[in-house]
């Protein structure tokens, strides 16, 4: 069934009736904000409460036509600037360095090119927002049907959750470096409960703070460019050369990728407020300019500190303050002696940063939760945003002192699973759905209409076989892994990932298409 009109049309009118969980769409799918309230029941009752206090109300309904607003469309790219302009994305960069020991030069360039790739796949993606009103889980039902999806929302909620642990750890680093006497867990505490507070109401509200958060932290990274190039320190550590390095620059490379196109499984949840009739270029160049400066200046900004490290000459603060601290501690190390008082505050606020990080995290990730099931999407979303919120904090706890062999394990694994996501999505994009025309937004509830899934489920279990014959982790080198490196390897599991889900999707899903017509 194709969906070739330019513009959407005005959702029709629909009778109140209880909302219970079950769909009640207007003739294109849409669920109208009213339906959410009606009735007697526990839902209707919540989120009646939910409504008198500015939380948004909608899941992973279908957003109508003549419910979207008019925000600028420069809203879309600050809420990438804000998300990226953190500590966490700094990290990425300054594990080049004691993680890798790559040299200065070939890490400037890996994450130069990396992230062109990486992020490619969220700005095409968020162009879906307004032109359908679906959230990005809802939108995989095209490519991986209403039951196959299933499976793919597991995956991005232990993404959404594995971010979110991954960047309280270093805040709560931070704190530590500003007063060692603040335990972890108190830190994680005070950074989750604060990112709970903005998810909490949703949409609106998360991008009004990601519109501002971005100032502060991009005047204190100044900062840190500014003390760390007074002080000298830097060190331009020569390119190593052989398989070493080979290996070691794709290990990188893998890490950063995983960042940069981290964002792609919740791209669209951004933009589905947007009107419908917003230039699909605008959104797309939008979300480039929001994404791209602020990976390539943090984390160009943590190689070149990082360099620091390697300096032989009895006593490194650099390397002190990150053995003891973490990232937190090589901050402190730039700001803090110069600074003093100052330089702590700028810990602080930096520490911050990671509620403008983690809030795309913990709002997407209610709505994948309310994918899995009837029951789940009888839930309101604010309430899993609590859930997810423990959740994070029961596995950010206890990881707090392993932080740098946790983000590269992490990084490696996100950039596996969404190479594989990519892969098939585009795929069916590009050569079955040929384009927007392709779609038809109104069955995205109907499982009978949706394709059946099975040529997707199949292909990503291809994709996983690519990403262990290319993985190079501590804890597994895969066959073609251990040809891409010396000792430890090197990982090319994204790249095997992507064209074995790829390659195998389309002849299958040729044959799925005729045998079911759908």
């Amino acid at each position: 069934m194709g969906y070739d009109k330019e513009l959407d049309v005005e959702s029709a009118p629909v009778e109140k009736q209880q909302y219970s969980g079950e769909f009640i769409p207007d003739d294109n799918g849409a669920v109208p904000a009213e339906t959410f309230v009606v009735g007697d029941s526990w839902y209707a009752k919540t989120q009646r409460l939910a409504g008198k206090f500015g939380v948004e109300q909608r899941g992973i309904e279908r957003v109508p036509s003549d419910e979207r607003d008019n925000a600028h469309i420069s809203q879309v790219g600050t809420m990438w600037l804000s998300a990226n302009m953190v500590v966490s994305s700094f990290a990425i960069g300054a594990l080049a360095y004691p993680v890798f020991y790559l040299g200065f030069i070939d890490t400037i360039l890996i994450i130069f090119f990396v992230n062109l790739l990486g992020i490619l796949p969220v700005c095409f993606f968020s162009t879906f927002g307004p032109r359908f009103g679906l959230r990005q889980m809802v939108l995989s039902r095209f490519f991986f049907g209403y039951y196959g999806v299933k499976i793919i929302a597991v995956f991005n909620i232990l993404a959404c959750v594995g971010w979110s642990s991954v960047n309280v750890i270093v805040g709560a680093q931070l704190f530590n470096a500003v007063n060692g006497n603040m335990p972890g867990w108190a830190g994680i505490i005070v950074i989750a409960a604060a990112t709970f507070l903005v998810t909490l109401f949703g949409y609106k509200i998360v991008h009004t703070y990601e519109r501002y958060s971005w100032i502060p932290c991009f005047i204190i990274f100044l900062i840190v460019l500014g003390e760390f190039a007074h002080s000298g320190d830097f060190i331009n550590i020569p390119m190593g050369v052989g398989i070493s390095e080979a290996g070691a620059a794709l290990s990188f490379a893998a890490s950063v990728f995983g960042f940069a196109t981290g964002w792609t499984s919740y791209a669209a949840d951004y933009t589905v407020y947007q009107p419908v009739d917003r230039s699909r270029k605008s959104v797309f160049f939008w979300t480039f300019a929001g994404l791209i400066f602020p990976l390539l200046f943090t984390e160009m900004l943590g190689a070149a500190v990082a360099s620091a490290m390697a300096a032989n000459d009895g006593s490194n603060v650099y390397m002190d303050g990150y053995t003891s601290s973490g990232i937190g501690g090589l901050l402190a190390a730039v700001v803090v002696p110069p600074l003093g008082r100052f330089g702590q505050f700028c810990l602080v606020v930096l520490a911050l940063s990671i509620i403008a990080n983690n809030c795309p995290n913990i709002y997407s990730v209610s709505l994948s939760l309310q994918l899995l099931a009837k029951v789940s999407q009888r839930v309101p979303r604010f309430v899993w945003t609590f859930v997810g919120t423990l959740i994070y904090c029961a596995i950010a706890i206890p990881g707090y002192g392993h932080f740098a062999s946790v983000l590269e394990n992490f990084m490696l694994l996100i950039a596996y699973w969404l190479a594989i996501y990519e892969g098939i999505s585009l795929s069916e994009h590009f050569l079955y759905k040929r384009g927007f025309a392709g779609y038809d937004p109104s069955i995205y509830m109907d499982a009978k209409a949706l394709p059946p899934g099975f040529a997707a489920v199949t292909a990503f279990a291809f994709g996983i076989m690519g990403a262990v014959l290319g993985m190079a982790q501590v804890w597994f080198t895969g066959p073609i892994g251990k040809l891409c490196g010396a000792a430890y390897g090197g990982d090319v599991g994204f790249e095997l990932a992507f064209a074995f889900s790829a390659v195998s999707y389309i002849p299958m899903r040729y044959f799925e298409k005729r045998y079911f017509k759908r």
